[in-house]
């Protein structure tokens, strides 16, 4: 794989940010998993995050409006990110396994899902052993006042109002930031990989929706990341051109997700393939966005699925 992704596989990786894209930069805000009445967002100051690392990525041009948080179905979500994050969740050590895994919250890189698929899905892989690290990528701007970014995001389910879908070049540019933001991450980690009790060969990547299009892309793309494994949550399945050395990969999805459950499986195809490890769980309910909400759907176990595949691969045991 070349430094660049090949036209092809960007150019179906990505390809639902053209098509579906814009309704998946309100997937978290539209998937509702608690009561009606938290649907409503609300701004909230932001909340400290004392153990956040600054990466080196620098600040994103061209994004005036200051970082800014909500509130919705009980969660938390932050927006006009313009300078990247990671914070690390530890392990005890006594139970450490070595592993890592760079969290990779979805938004449609409009919007960062931050608790829910973020520190909620650190925490449960720090109580297996795993060290965990959420990654607050840069984003696409949104208006800075609330009503004007909720006009927003209803302009993107007007019947018309979709942009014509832009080139494979285009779209690889768009990914650029994210993709540096995640290079940093890995880089950060197997840096200080001795003070965390991290194994540097033993760093794998979980992504949801947006997340899961920026882990594919890091996988892919992402030079010197070379994530060792990697989970792709409710993202899309498109075909892709894959490496081979392509990492073990965990896929999990509802059947009725509403962006990416009549994609095809494209995707999983592709990596049984190349003859790569992959597992797939495609559940029958649970929509999209689900994350670590509780719901009454089979969607919910997707966490303990993915906790028995690492356990099945030796990741959640110190090696050797």
């Amino acid at each position: 794989m070349t430094k660049r992704l090949h036209a092809f596989a960007i150019a179906q990786l990505l390809r639902p940010l053209a098509i579906a894209g814009s309704a998946c930069a309100a997937a978290t805000l539209v998937a509702a998993p608690a009561a009606a009445q938290d649907d409503k967002m609300v701004p909230i100051a932001i909340p400290a995050q004392p153990n956040a690392i600054t990466l080196a990525t620098g600040k994103l041009p061209g994004n005036p409006a200051p970082e800014a948080w909500h509130r919705q179905y009980g969660s938390v979500f932050a927006r006009n990110v313009t300078v990247a994050t990671l914070t690390p969740f530890l392990p005890d050590p006594g139970k450490a396994s070595g592993a890592a895994v760079i969290v990779a919250p979805g938004g449609g890189f409009r919007t960062l899902s931050m608790e829910n698929e973020g520190w909620d899905v650190a925490r449960a892989l720090a109580a297996k052993g795993v060290a965990a690290f959420v990654l607050k990528y840069r984003l696409n701007p949104t208006p800075a006042d609330m009503p004007g970014f909720e006009k927003s995001m209803t302009a993107m389910f007007t019947p018309g109002a979709r942009p014509p879908r832009p080139n494979a070049g285009a779209m690889a540019a768009t990914l650029a930031p994210q993709i540096a933001d995640a290079r940093a991450a890995f880089a950060l980690v197997r840096q200080r990989a001795g003070e965390w009790h991290v194994d540097a060969d033993r760093i794998g990547m979980i992504g949801f929706s947006a997340g899961a299009m920026l882990t594919m892309a890091t996988t892919l793309d992402g030079g010197d990341a070379k994530p060792a494994f990697i989970g792709n949550i409710y993202g899309p399945l498109a075909a892709v051109t894959v490496p081979a050395d392509a990492p073990p990969m965990f896929v999990a999805l509802a059947a009725d997700d509403p962006f990416f459950g009549n994609g095809g499986f494209g995707l999983i195809d592709s990596w049984r393939t190349a003859k790569r490890p992959v597992e797939f769980h495609l559940f029958e309910q649970g929509g999209h966005g689900f994350g670590m909400y509780p719901k009454t759907t089979t969607s919910t176990g997707w966490f303990d699925e993915f906790a028995r595949w690492m356990d099945m691969h030796g990741w959640l045991k110190p090696r050797g």
